[in-house]
């Protein structure tokens, strides 16, 4: 079994309230939850208001089928929001 986990930073300089962030990163937690078997949350920095931090997670028996998942989510993610992705930690582990 490999699990595969990303922690993404990314920075939306339109977003002045917490509201508004909330409400990106639901949209874009919710969309790639949809689209992809993986678990997916913001995980830090929720009382900054233009950076957002999400932690997405996944399981697999293939360590390049888990690489590919991580790929796609992130071009997914790069895709549907206007937030820049600044910063991208990226982790395999075999169990």
């Amino acid at each position: 079994m490999i699990a595969g986990a990303m922690k993404l930073t990314l920075y939306a300089p339109w977003v002045h309230s917490l509201k508004e962030k909330r409400m990106v990163a639901k949209s874009i937690c919710g969309k790639a939850a949809a689209k992809f078997n993986i678990s997916i949350s913001e995980v830090e920095n929720q009382d900054l208001h233009q950076t957002l931090t999400i932690g997405i997670a996944c399981v697999t028996t293939d360590a390049s089928h888990c690489a590919s998942i991580l790929d796609n989510v992130l071009r997914f993610i790069e895709s549907n929001t206007e937030a820049a992705v600044v910063k991208i930690e990226k982790e395999e582990a075999h169990m």
